[in-house]
């Protein structure tokens, strides 16, 4: 019986015994690759249809995203309004997103309407027309939001620094201008579709309460597209020779806003799992050096935080906050004071700890749920890993040693390896 005078023992996060719930894997008649969790109490699904047809792909700037964009605008059968009114109908969400390397088309619906929704998906990757009036529509709207985004020292400083780190012509440094959307025509657009899309090779990740037919109703639908995986044009890095950078983008501005970054290996790369505990300690979270100084202690700043990018090819460390313009520099000093206390000084213990149960109550948290799940195993799978990399961060934060982070910092943090810009 329970006693109830008896408090519960309180165990560490760090002591919590985590699993990866494991992901039934499977291949549809032409060969695209299926990865289902089938979890979760209540009937809901979750769908992403992840195809390699990210900016990495195109050969003129906008090309890949307004594709994306424009895939639910329009079939030869339906309207734009009468895809979002089918949809909305079901009571489903559906959405598209396009990144370096990849684009996606995600739906979120209930699992019982299913059958009346996977057609229309279907529909649009086989026979979207993106009709010249809608891409009209999206390129206005677009140059607007451009013109406003424009005067935002946060927004120009996000461009330039990924600018600095990649170049201007690699798909990680590339950004657009208003002339880029004047320029886009439907033809490009179509013929991107064509290749990418309709021809395209095609991963798809579901989780939720799946329906025992899934495999028959998933075939029946995407089971006989061509799947036909296209070769990544070669992107050299071509970063900026000089580091630091001063912009005054409106003389009327009170802020700065601040990217302090470096070049910094992908996932396959041994020191990168070391890495994240070190930038935990660093500027990960609320609790952390930069947080506690340039927040708490300074003043200087709401927040501020750092991170490793999350990138298939090549990566980078970068630092970020908004800072008043009178003590931008000050911020600045800061950042790099708290790269040389790691440089020269042993992580205490039990700030360490802190560090590691932060950590792995974040794991934690990330496996609330089917939908959670899959994003760890989309995660893993683009990035060319397995189910080992999940284990074996869980060992790193648990084992890694002041030592082994104060090695890190000395080869990490080096100020001269690090591109500085404030944006006014």
């Amino acid at each position: 019986m329970l006693n109830r005078k008896q408090a519960p023992v309180i165990v560490d996060a760090v002591d919590f015994k985590l699993q990866l719930k494991p992901c039934d894997r499977y291949q549809l008649d032409n060969g695209v690759e299926v990865y289902a969790v089938n979890a979760g109490a209540e009937e809901v699904l979750q769908f992403e249809w992840v195809f390699f047809a990210g900016n990495s792909y195109e050969k003129r700037n906008l090309i890949a995203a307004t594709t994306n964009f424009l895939l639910r605008n329009g079939t030869s059968r339906r309207s734009a309004f009468q895809i979002n009114e089918h949809f909305e109908y079901y009571g489903a969400y559906l959405n598209r997103s396009c990144f370096n390397e990849t684009a996606t088309i995600s739906l979120h619906c209930l699992s019982k309407h299913v059958q009346e929704l996977l057609p229309v998906v279907r529909e649009l990757i086989t026979d979207s027309v993106m009709p010249e009036t809608e891409l009209a529509i999206y390129k206005q709207n677009m140059q607007q939001r451009l013109k406003v985004n424009l005067k935002k020292s946060d927004f120009v400083a996000g461009r330039l620094i990924d600018t600095y780190l990649f170049g201007e012509k690699h798909p990680y440094g590339k950004y657009s201008k208003a002339e880029d959307f004047e320029s886009l025509q439907r033809d490009p657009l179509m013929a991107f579709y064509q290749q990418f899309y309709q021809q395209g090779k095609l991963v798809l990740f579901v989780a939720g309460k799946l329906p025992a037919d899934l495999q028959t109703l998933l075939n029946a639908s995407f089971g006989d597209l061509p799947n036909q995986a296209s070769a990544m044009p070669e992107a050299l890095l071509q970063p900026a020779t000089e580091k630091k950078y001063r912009i005054m983008n409106d003389p009327e501005g009170v802020q700065g806003s601040i990217r302090i970054a470096r070049d910094f290996p992908n996932r396959h790369h041994p020191d990168f799992m070391k890495a994240m505990v070190l930038n935990c300690v660093f500027g990960g979270f609320f609790g952390s050096r930069l947080m506690s100084n340039i927040r708490e202690d300074k003043g200087y700043t709401y927040g501020i935080h750092s991170y490793l990018m999350n990138h298939l090819q090549h990566s980078g460390w970068m630092v970020a906050t908004e800072a008043g313009k009178d003590v931008s520099e000050a911020t600045v000093a800061e950042v790099y004071k708290e790269m040389k206390d790691l440089r020269e000084e042993l992580v205490d213990e039990e700030e360490l700890q802190l560090v590691r149960n932060y950590m792995m109550g974040s794991i934690l948290g990330d496996l609330d749920g089917p939908f959670q799940i899959i994003g760890r195993w989309k995660n893993i799978i683009l990035n060319g890993l397995d189910e080992k990399y999940f284990y074996d961060s869980i060992q790193t934060i648990r084992s890694i040693t002041a030592e082994e982070l104060r090695e890190l910092a000395r080869k990490y943090f080096k100020e001269e390896d690090f591109y500085e810009l404030v944006v006014v």
